[in-house]
Parts: structure tokens; sequence; C-alpha cells
């Protein structure tokens, strides 16, 4: 099975904090960090998209800050991560940099990957980051994130990403190489190579954090798995303990593959034709029907009306002249700024909005046609 990673297009790699950080100084342990990006340039260079979702940031801050030991209260582990983030980047930065790579730190609460506005902003600028060479490090932002707005585990976050970004794959490194029909201390305890359908059996196995350090423990994983898999993602979850545990997982390691249900791909149509309630119309002409057709964007020059109201990021139901249902999509104007740039060409949208606006009143990446 080691040869999804190897397939894969595009992987996210979440990296926990018992990896990231020594469990009795609480330093950043910079060999393993600098054998991890050996891995990760490796892959880059085969032409394999890369986005690494990293934990640690409190465990630095709190080092850096000398709290005690124990479970932390909320405003604690906002400022233990206010400081962390500045070193964890600046560490990411100085690795990757020495191999070519740019960094970019992106910081996501729960909030913007389950609000469609913010959702659509944090793909496109992930997308535009990965066209540009640059390597995403995402975390929760857990300096400004309330206990309704978070995650509190960055296994759920980065299968939320991987889901938003349509990767092919995600890799769960830690400390566990897998999951067990029972914990793996006790006798009789049978590692499950792969997994073909999360069940509530599989669900069952499932026990809690074994470190301080770490807020996710195996139900958080199977909880990333099912939002993964769902997303059209492979999931494994992998020993990261090892240099350079992305290789490790290519040589045949023992590792938990979780199957994906469908592609990236046909899951985001999916949950754009079938999931999501239309907020309004858009009626274009027979050019941008044709268009359409042959998988283009739609462009305001094509538009000819505009009902309804809706806002950015809102999925609208497009119509041909004759009122025909043609595709559904997610839009990238509210209906005020859609009404204004109908019928007009891309290159007026700055002129007619006062601000530079997206090409495409939907993209086609977020359309999708609806079968004769």
């Amino acid at each position: 099975m080691s040869n999804h990673l190897e397939t894969a297009q595009r992987v996210v790699v979440k990296i926990g904090s018992a990896l990231l950080t020594d469990a009795e100084t609480g330093k950043l342990n910079r060999t393993w960090l600098q054998a991890m990006v050996e891995d990760i340039a490796r892959m880059r260079a085969r032409g394999q998209d890369m986005l690494i979702v990293s934990s640690g940031a409190i465990s630095l801050g709190r080092r850096a800050l000398k709290l005690p030991a124990g479970k932390l209260k909320l405003e604690e582990s906002q400022a233990a991560a206010a400081v962390g983030q500045i070193g964890l980047a600046h560490a990411f930065q100085e690795i990757l940099s020495a191999y070519g790579f740019s960094c970019a730190q992106i910081l996501l609460t729960l909030e913007d990957t389950e609000e469609r506005r913010r959702y659509l902003n944090a793909r496109s600028t992930i997308n535009t980051l990965l066209k540009l060479g640059a390597v995403p490090v995402i975390n929760e932002n857990d300096t400004v994130a309330t206990t309704e707005i978070r995650y509190g585990d960055n296994d759920r976050l980065a299968a939320r990403v991987a889901s938003m970004v349509s990767a092919d794959c995600l890799v769960l490194l830690s400390d566990v190489d897998g999951l067990y029909t029972a914990p793996p201390h006790l006798p009789g305890a049978k590692h499950i190579p792969e997994v073909a359908e999360i069940t509530p059996e599989i669900e069952g196995m499932a026990g809690d954090a074994a470190s301080i350090y770490s807020r996710g423990g195996m139900k958080t994983k199977i909880a990333a798995a099912r939002i993964a898999t769902e997303g059209g993602a492979r999931m494994a979850i992998a020993n990261g303990r090892t240099l350079r545990p992305l290789q490790a997982v290519e040589e045949g390691a023992r590792v938990t593959w979780f199957a994906a249900h469908s592609t990236p791909f046909a899951a985001r149509k999916r949950w754009i034709s079938g999931s999501l309630k239309s907020a309004g119309t858009i009626t274009i002409d027979d050019g941008a029907v044709k268009a359409l057709i042959q998988g283009r964007s739609l462009l305001p020059a094509g538009v000819r009306e505009v009902e309804g109201d809706f806002e950015r990021g809102d999925a609208v139901t497009v119509r041909d002249l004759q009122g025909q249902e043609i595709a559904r999509g997610l839009t990238a104007y509210d209906s005020r700024d859609a009404r204004i740039i109908k019928g007009h060409s891309s290159r007026e949208i700055e002129d007619l909005l006062g601000y530079s606006g997206r090409a495409e009143m939907i993209h086609r990446d977020d359309l999708v046609l609806k079968k004769p």
C-alpha cells in the first residue's frame, strides 16, 4: 500500500507535537525537522504538491514563557501559541529555504473551513501558494480561537484542509504506527493495515491521547479519516518518530491506510451539486453555455441576469436564456456586485467595482454541470 504516497498528486502531512518537541525540555527537535524537510524536498522534486499541518506552537511557547506542566487555561494556551508560532514559523522558513523553497504560514480556525466565504479565500490562497512553488505550513489559530470556533486538535484540521484543497493523500504522523484492535500495549492487540470503511466497530477501537503534548488521540484520527476519505483523500496513520518518516512509509513501514470513497474532484462536485441550497439564479447567454460545456469558467461577460440576494461563496443556479437549469456553482461575487459587472469584460471589473476582483463569476472548479 506504500505506493499511495508515491502516486499522490497533492499530499497533506500532519506533524504532531510529540514529534516536533522534546518531551522533557520542550525544545524544538531540529534534527527530526531537518530530516522531515528532506522528505518534503524529495517529494516536491518529483512534482508533488506538499502541504504541512504542524502542531507544536503551544509546546514551544509554554517552554519560552516558563509555564508549568499539565493542562493550561485557554488564555495561557493562547499566550503560549502567540510566542511559539514565531519560533515554529522561523524554524520551518530557515530549513525549507535551505532547499530553495519559500515557506508560507497560514493560521486557520474552525470557522475558516466551515464558513464558505472564508473557505473560498483560504482555498484560493493555498492554491496560489502551491502554484508559486511555496510550501504552506498550516496551524490552528490558537491565539484568537475560542472554544466555540476551534478544532482543538490538528488531526481534524488537517483532514479539513485536505478536503478544502482537494488533496488525494493525507498522512498523520504521530507516535503510533496505525490503528490496532485494542490498545497496542495489551496482549493480543493486532495492527490493522487497511480500513475500507469506517464502521462503529472501527470507531470502537479508538483510544485517547497518550502524550501530555498531544491534544489528539486515536478518536480524533478516526474522525479525521472520516472527513478526509469523504473528501476523496486516502489517509494514513504513521509513526513519525523515525527520521525521514515519509520515505519510511514509501518503503513499506507499518501504517494504517483508510480508503477514499471517491476522488477529490468527484467529492467536491457532489458537495456543490447536492449539499448546498441555491441562494439565487444567474442567467447566461448561449456563448457562455457553450463555454461551460467545454469545461471553462463562467465570466461576467456571459451573464445576462442576476436574481436573488446572495453573498460571495453561496451556491447559485445557472440557467440558459430559455430558463433551463444547466449548472450550479459557488459564486465569486455577491448579488450586488454581480449585477454591476454582468455583461462586462473581466478587464473592467476594477473600474466598475473599485477593487480588483476575480476574473470569473464562477470558477470552473466551483461549478457543476447538470446532467442532461
